[in-house]
């Protein structure tokens, strides 16, 4: 029986899709070269003054009205003040008191279990830049591009009891952000990062341990590997009759394991303060309910859709759903007339295996939904078989070709004709005597390799159901 609970709180950054940074008109565009987007606003210039972005706020609210939390019609921005090369002003511009957004919800179903996790706040705030160290040059480098980029900073509840759990509620985080179209959610290039919050208290014990801070974390997997490893070691400082300290970790994936950072701050180590700069923010109750009609269907929403309209299992509804643009795929495919289960079979299997071999999505690809149930048409005609529509699909993919058209230009239309199949079954009866023999002795097995035979005789173009009736008279 274990002797310790794990008790985990996650903090998310999101970077929000605006155009313009938060509190300036620079561009937010990743991959320009370093410190192209800056001006005296985002370099902490003497003088300059914040003017707030209003989509950012949008995006806000919407985030707090899909995840169920209260959207506050007064909040205020703040001043978090630390030092560091990459921030510029000294200090940074987010919420701390009066957060936008408050005391909202996730559900999740995480080891075979649902769970409601809380969210404790959504509030905004301006990123920091980026340092780069160069070992070589024995340098390090500052680059602003990232200063001044709004986030979404997203604190749970401490709810999560395992890291299968924090799994879950990130990746169905990171759909709402997505479907919302505020975040593009790359973990790779910081746009969804997140930081998670570890203890252990003994069994029964209602006060929580001490706790420490696992930070930037940037792929689901690490994520999991690093509470893994960290409620271990905590386990093992506690079971030594040692004590946990308080502390930022950092996770080292080659070596699978955490590494002190740095003593972890309390809130009154930033000396929080209202920005001076900034005035209180108040929306209108008529501006919270219009954005409330203007969400989208939610992953939730349309996993359940999926699931009891489409009659999809809760597994291919919950891949299907799991990106916006998959979703979208597929939806379209099945609204022009493909049939929804053998549709989504399609899109797990051959679409994504093509998407992640290109490195595209799916709805970047050039083999359009319509086509895709096109093709699918042709092999429920039984036009193609489904073997030749798997290996003709590569090149449908690679250059959207309508299907159709490609099938009767390369000569590939099943043959379906019982005459013509019937000439190739007698050929290939006549040249295994040995097997046939075998097969009317008991061997029914066999039946495969005779079907075998005829599709190589007919390069895959029969009619496999065809074949398999024809033998099995013959065959007797």
């Amino acid at each position: 029986m274990a002797r310790y609970e794990t008790v985990i709180g996650v903090e998310v950054h999101a970077q929000l899709k605006t155009e313009s940074k938060i509190f300036c008109g620079c561009s937010t565009r990743f991959g320009d070269d370093p410190n192209e987007n800056v001006c005296p606003v985002c370099s902490g210039m003497p003088g300059v003054l914040p003017v707030l972005n209003a989509r950012v706020v949008e995006f806000a609210a919407k985030m707090g009205l899909a995840t169920d939390c209260t959207v506050n019609p007064v909040s205020v921005f703040a001043r978090k003040n630390y030092f560091y090369p990459d921030l510029p002003k000294g200090y940074q511009i987010s919420q701390f008191e009066q957060p936008i957004c408050e005391h909202g919800h996730i559900d999740v179903v995480a080891c075979g279990k649902p769970r409601r996790i809380g969210i404790t706040r959504i509030h905004m705030e301006e990123d920091a830049g980026k340092n780069i160290h160069s070992a070589a040059d024995n340098l390090s480098y500052v680059d602003l591009n990232r200063a001044c980029v709004p986030l979404l900073e997203i604190v749970s509840e401490p709810d999560m009891r395992n890291p299968e759990e924090v799994v879950a509620y990130l990746k169905a985080l990171r759909a709402i952000l997505v479907y919302l179209d505020i975040c593009d959610g790359n973990m790779e290039e910081g746009s969804f990062r997140c930081d998670a919050n570890v203890s252990l208290r003994p069994v029964g014990q209602e006060a929580f341990g001490t706790r420490t801070e696992l930070k930037n974390l940037n792929s689901f997997r690490h994520v999991q590997k690093a509470i893994e490893y960290e409620v271990e070691r905590q386990g093992d400082v506690l079971d030594d009759g040692g004590k946990v300290v308080q502390e930022t970790r950092l996770y080292d994936a080659a070596k699978n394991s955490t590494a002190s950072m740095r003593g972890k701050e309390e809130a009154n180590d930033y000396r929080y303060f209202p920005d001076p700069d900034l005035v209180p923010l108040h929306l209108d109750t008529d501006t919270i309910a219009r954005w409330g009609t203007e969400l989208p269907e939610l992953p939730a929403a349309r996993r359940e859709r999926f699931a009891t309209a489409l009659g999809l299992s809760d597994y291919d509804a919950d891949v299907l759903t799991a990106e916006r643009d998959m979703a979208d795929y597929f939806e379209a495919a099945v609204t022009a007339g493909a049939d929804p289960k053998q549709t989504a079979n399609w899109v797990q299997t051959e679409l994504l295996r093509e998407c992640h071999q290109s490195g595209t999505t799916p709805g970047a690809c050039k083999l359009s939904p319509e086509r895709l149930a096109g093709l699918l048409r042709l092999i429920d005609e039984g036009v193609i078989s489904g073997k030749i529509a798997k290996q003709i699909f590569p090149d449908l993919f690679a250059t959207g070709a309508d299907p159709a058209a490609y099938v009767r230009d390369k000569g590939l239309v099943q043959i379906s004709d019982a005459s013509a199949l019937e000439t190739a079954v007698d050929t290939v009866l006549a040249a295994n005597p040995a097997e046939v023999e075998s097969y009317r002795g008991g061997k029914t097995k066999l039946m495969g390799f005779f079907v075998g035979q005829v599709m190589k005789a007919t390069k895959g173009q029969a009619n496999p159901g065809l074949v398999n009736e024809l033998l099995r008279k013959k065959l007797g």
